[in-house]
């Protein structure tokens, strides 16, 4: 009965290892996000620039951080980040938002998006994780 319990819990671990896993690394997307600095920023002390801040923005409406001036395609958006509109808007953006301002071609390897997300989505609105 006890090998079964502990059978039972491995295989329990080893789901939740990789599905954890399937969600991106955070460290690996800070080495990815390297291509995204010379627009954005994020963490403590983080502000607009070329593009928007990206503090706190998993659940954060399209085109809506503070004081930055977003393209009227951006604005008019209509979605909130979160890991799939994020993912589709990096692999293209102009497919994603048509008329946005973001001169990027796009990541094509789905583990650079989801690592990206994994570190982007760490970050509060204050920029503490």
């Amino acid at each position: 009965m006890k090998l079964i319990h502990a059978l039972t819990a491995a295989a329990a671990l080893a789901f939740i290892s990789t599905a954890a896993l399937a969600a991106g690394d955070p460290a690996a997307g800070e080495k990815v996000f390297m291509k995204c600095k010379a627009c954005h920023q994020i963490g403590a002390g983080a502000h607009n620039a070329v593009g928007p801040e990206l503090n706190g923005l998993n659940g954060r409406m399209a085109g809506t951080a503070a004081g930055y001036n977003y393209s009227d395609a951006m604005k008019k958006a209509g979605f909130a980040w979160d890991e799939k509109n994020f993912e589709e808007y990096i692999a293209n953006p102009k497919a994603k938002v048509p008329g946005n301002k973001m001169p990027f071609a796009g990541l094509p390897a789905d583990a650079d998006r989801a690592n990206v997300w994994a570190y982007i989505s760490q970050f509060k609105a204050d920029g503490s994780k």
